[in-house]
Parts: structure tokens; C-alpha cells; sequence
């Protein structure tokens, strides 16, 4: 595989507690990759580590072929890599349209915005046009003036979505993006993230949904105690014996008939 974005020897304790030991991952460009494990297995501490939020270690990670762990977040997504977050928080007093503005900021450069330069104000414009379109497609432009802590949860996690490619990103990272979401926004996240993926996106998913995993993703890797355990097709889940021990306990993996409907409902 030629990797886009590659994880070697990626370790994290928190006091005495090993969350992850020796995790090597490899994402080729172009994928969709689910990541998968029970709860507490490490995923959402890999993904932190992977963007800059939480330093390993030891390990190393490299996207599109330089190193960048040792990048503070905001210069990780310079590189072309962004994310979103599990519970997302908006503020109170600004709009839908002005969070999504306040992200290309963020990106550009905020001293810039402040002075007016002339650079800043092409870039405002631009980003202005950037966002308009990015809340058209992700179908929040019938709340663009809304206060963006007045969305709904699934909502904000759309608006969380366009706050991530409002910097351009050529790979991007979801933290559980239909978690409590009503169904039929599920389906737009469904829709926009594989519009996303025609156009040449590359996405890294953490996710419970196996439902949403099968309609989505090309592959999936499974986390359990902190160790990759499984790189499989997303139907091939529920035969893999280390998959099945790492929700079930392996007792219940060798003695359960119906472990293949408990993983896929796990």
C-alpha cells in the first residue's frame, strides 16, 4: 500500500494506563476507513494523536510522506489534514455563517484579519463564497443566520463537518459524525461524505453505526486495548475471530451462535 497517511510504533499512557502500545496504521489516498473497537479501546486517542491534540509517547506519524507528529494541531491542518469532534461546541453569540467564517480565519491567519489587509480582505471574500457553498451543501443554509448553538446536535455536527473543509483538507478525520444524529440527517451525512469521497477526499471515520460502516466505508481497522487487531472489508466483520474476542470476550466469541449479529450490532 502507498501510504497517505502512516502511523508506526504510535504508543499513549495516561498514568498507568496503556491506551495505546505500538499501533501502525496505513491509509492509502483515496479510502474510506472505519475505525472500529469497543469502548475504551483507544480510538478516539489515536485520532487526537494523529491530529495534534494529544502528543504520543513514541511512534511516529507521517501525511503524504513528511512527519507530523511533533506539528502543533493548526499546523497539522496546514498540511492538508482536518477533523471534526464527537460532541461539538458552538458558540452562543455568533451565526452559522460567522463560525463557518471565524474557520477560515482560523486557517488564514487571524492578525491579517484583523489589520484588513488587502490580502485579508480577498481572502474574506473568497471564504465567504467558500462557506456560502460548503452550508449549501451540507443543507444548513436554511439556518445560515441562526445562532450555531441553536442547531440541533446533528446539525452542529454538519456544521462541524464544513468547519473542517472551509481549510481545504485533502484527508479528514470524523470522531463518530452520526452518533445521536435523527436519521434523516444521517442520511445527508451519508450522502455528503460520499459526495466528499467522489471528489478525491480521503476520510478516517470512528464509528459505532456498523450500518453507517457498511453503507460507507471500504475498510475498516479495529482497535481493542490499544492494538490494531484486524484490517478487513466492512463484510468481513463478523467472521473474524479477533474481531468477535474483542467485543465479546473470547468465551462468548467460541461459544455464542450468534456473535455475527452481535458485532454488527455492537
Amino acid at each position: 500500500m502507498n501510504a497517505f497517511l502512516e502511523v508506526r510504533g504510535a504508543a499513549k499512557a495516561f498514568g498507568g494506563n496503556q491506551v495505546l502500545s505500538d499501533v501502525n496504521l496505513q491509509i492509502a489516498q483515496g479510502e474510506i476507513v472505519g475505525l472500529l473497537g469497543p469502548n475504551g479501546s483507544g480510538k478516539s486517542t489515536l485520532l487526537n494523536l494523529i491530529t495534534g491534540f494529544t502528543p504520543a509517547d513514541a511512534g511516529s506519524v507521517h501525511f503524504d510522506g513528511a512527519p507530523i507528529e511533533r506539528l502543533a494541531a493548526h499546523r497539522i491542518v496546514r498540511t492538508g489534514m482536518a477533523r471534526t469532534f464527537q460532541l461539538p461546541s458552538m458558540p452562543t453569540k455568533m451565526s452559522v455563517m460567522e463560525v463557518a467564517m471565524a474557520a477560515a480565519t482560523a486557517h488564514h491567519g487571524v492578525w491579517d484579519t484583523l489589520l484588513g489587509t488587502p490580502g485579508a480582505r480577498q481572502a474574506e471574500g473568497d471564504a465567504r463564497e467558500r462557506a456560502t457553498h460548503l452550508l449549501h451543501e451540507l443543507l444548513l443554509t436554511p439556518v445560515r443566520d441562526l445562532p450555531a448553538s441553536a442547531l440541533s446536535g446533528g446539525q452542529k455536527k454538519l456544521l462541524g463537518i464544513v468547519c473542517a473543509l472551509m481549510a481545504r483538507p485533502r484527508m479528514l478525520l470524523l470522531d463518530e459524525p452520526t452518533a445521536g444524529v435523527h436519521p434523516n440527517l444521517r442520511r445527508d451525512i451519508v450522502a455528503a461524505l460520499q459526495r466528499l469521497n467522489a471528489q478525491g477526499m480521503t476520510l478516517v471515520i470512528v464509528e459505532h453505526d456498523m450500518h453507517f460502516i457498511r453503507e460507507v466505508c471500504t475498510r475498516c481497522v479495529v482497535l481493542d486495548r490499544g492494538e490494531i487487531v484486524a484490517s478487513c472489508r466492512p463484510d468481513e466483520l463478523a467472521r473474524n475471530e479477533r474481531v468477535l474476542q474483542a467485543y465479546l470476550g473470547t468465551a462468548a466469541a467460541t461459544t455464542t451462535p450468534s456473535t455475527p449479529s452481535a458485532v454488527e450490532a455492537a
